[in-house]
């Protein structure tokens, strides 16, 4: 079963690390679907934000155990893509305005 493209892009990730990346070498990171490849993320990305991809990273980030009183719990592991854009693209919703 193939994911269809709205759902492969969960939400943008927005830290400092994103934003050093993102002004320096034009690239974004997404948080996307765990059954997601290279391929559907940059082909998600061109249809959503109408640029040229030129690379995509995928990494799992694990889920960190987070104590509530006694009781030990594991967060959910989840995926990132780093897309690497073309020289003069940006993606408006990073930009801020």
């Amino acid at each position: 079963m193939s994911l269809h493209v709205f759902e492969v892009l969960r939400r943008p990730l927005i830290t400092e690390k994103s934003t050093l990346l993102q002004d320096t070498s034009n690239k974004y990171a997404f948080e996307v679907d765990s059954r997601a490849n290279k391929v559907q993320v940059k082909t998600a990305v061109e249809h959503s934000f109408s640029v040229k991809v030129t690379g995509v990273n995928i990494l799992i980030v694990k889920g960190k155990r987070k104590r509530f009183g006694r009781r030990l719990v594991q967060e959910s592991s989840w995926k990132k893509a780093v897309v690497s854009l073309r020289s003069g693209d940006k993606i408006q919703l990073f930009e801020g305005a």
